[in-house]
């Protein structure tokens, strides 16, 4: 069987786009800084019946983050499916007035060297399976520079020029590549009442290829037509949790 690869796994959006991936018969690897954290997540998914372990490793640690990708793929099988999603740090989101090269290095680290980190470790393998999805998540300063987190805003865009030429290169090799933008955190409760016809949930993206909501990594951003579809689609999907949980993909 083929795996899924969550980087920056966590209780919210991770756990739901582990689920719907595991139904779907995937092995989930789950990655993230603290061991103790992804072996509670992989526990989590296991006892809901997914077959799923969990990975320590920093996106800023190229080294630890290729160890991790690669003992995932010899545990569970090659990684057909790599969705990058970890929430930024604070400690480089400042005003634009305020950053400093040092808060941008870390930005960068994260946002440019770790998706192109696990990129280039991943890719050999789809090219051998023939197939394969490439998912990054961004906060609403990837879609709109926001003055009051220069460091994302800039890095983010960034990540998301990668993804776009990474798109270009890699879609005649049956490599799927998008980007999905959250402009705001994601809550717990049930989803807001449908205002139109409900969108795929964020999986169904790797069958499709194409989902309404999730942009192709080399479509521009029109962050009004996607803020609603986006949180619509992720609220309707995640399960309930208790506050504090989840994801913040706000920045």
């Amino acid at each position: 069987m083929t795996t899924l690869a969550i980087v920056g796994a966590g209780t919210g959006l991770g756990a739901a786009v582990a689920r719907r991936f595991g139904a779907e018969g995937f092995d989930v690897a789950v990655i993230s800084r603290r061991q103790d954290r992804v072996d509670a997540l992989a526990a989590d998914l296991a006892a809901a019946g997914f077959t799923a372990r969990g990975y320590a490793a920093s996106v800023r640690d190229p080294e630890a983050l290729t160890g991790a990708l690669e003992q995932a793929a010899n545990d569970l099988g090659p990684i057909e499916v790599l969705q990058y999603s970890p929430v930024p740090q604070a400690e480089f989101m400042h005003a634009v007035l305020d950053t400093t090269v040092a808060d941008l290095t870390g930005a960068v680290e994260f946002s440019i060297y770790g998706p192109l980190t696990a990129v280039r470790h991943v890719l050999p393998g789809m090219r051998t399976l023939g197939r394969g999805t490439v998912l990054f998540v961004n906060g609403g300063s990837g879609a709109r520079p926001n003055p009051k987190v220069a460091g994302t805003s800039i890095a983010f865009a960034g990540e998301g020029a990668y993804a776009a030429m990474l798109h270009t290169a890699v879609a005649e090799e049956n490599i799927h590549v998008g980007q999905l933008i959250i402009p705001g955190g994601i809550t717990p409760g049930p989803p807001n009442p449908p205002r139109r016809p409900r969108r795929p949930a964020v999986g169904d993206a790797h069958q499709q290829r194409h989902l309404p909501g999730l942009r192709r990594a080399d479509e521009p951003v029109d962050e009004g037509k996607h803020r609603d579809a986006d949180r619509q689609c992720l609220r309707g999907h995640l399960p309930d949790r208790a506050p504090g949980a989840d994801h913040h993909h706000a920045a």
